[in-house]
């Protein structure tokens, strides 16, 4: 199965095993990608998994800097870096996308990357029904 980017909440869930958040489709579709070309976490997650541990928001198991060591080891992980083409599409992109600048952030990965993201945030996945990226609900 062809890489997907997953969302920030669905990365959170996947890597801690959140049974009750993601439904057994979901986890196979995610397996699926993981084992075939791998699954893609975005920098933005990293750091907005680290604002909401910093906030309170999420309780992490372990140290932020443990959790992330450990969720990106995975197998079939692979951390995709913010870099000039992914900020310059976040600022250019069509339609009407989502004010929040992770959010923003995500899809402009996914688009310069070429691959869907796997969320199950509305106003992501509405988007999409735009034809402005390609998506997959989790």
């Amino acid at each position: 199965m062809r890489a997907l980017l997953v969302d920030t909440h669905v990365w959170l869930w996947y890597a801690e095993g959140v049974a009750d958040r993601l439904r057994p489709a979901s986890v196979r579709k995610l397996e699926e990608a993981r084992r075939g070309d791998g699954l893609l976490v975005s920098a933005i997650s990293v750091w907005e998994i680290g604002m909401h541990a910093a906030r309170g928001r999420i309780q992490l198991a372990v140290p932020l800097r443990d959790w992330v060591d450990r969720a990106l080891a995975a197998p079939g992980i692979r951390l995709t870096p913010l870099d000039a083409a992914v900020a310059v599409e976040s600022t250019l992109l069509p339609g009407e996308p989502q004010g929040d600048p992770a959010d923003r952030f995500l899809i402009a990965t996914a688009r310069t990357h070429g691959v869907a993201l796997a969320t199950r945030d509305a106003g992501i996945l509405a988007y999409a029904k735009q034809g402005f990226l390609r998506a997959v609900r989790v």
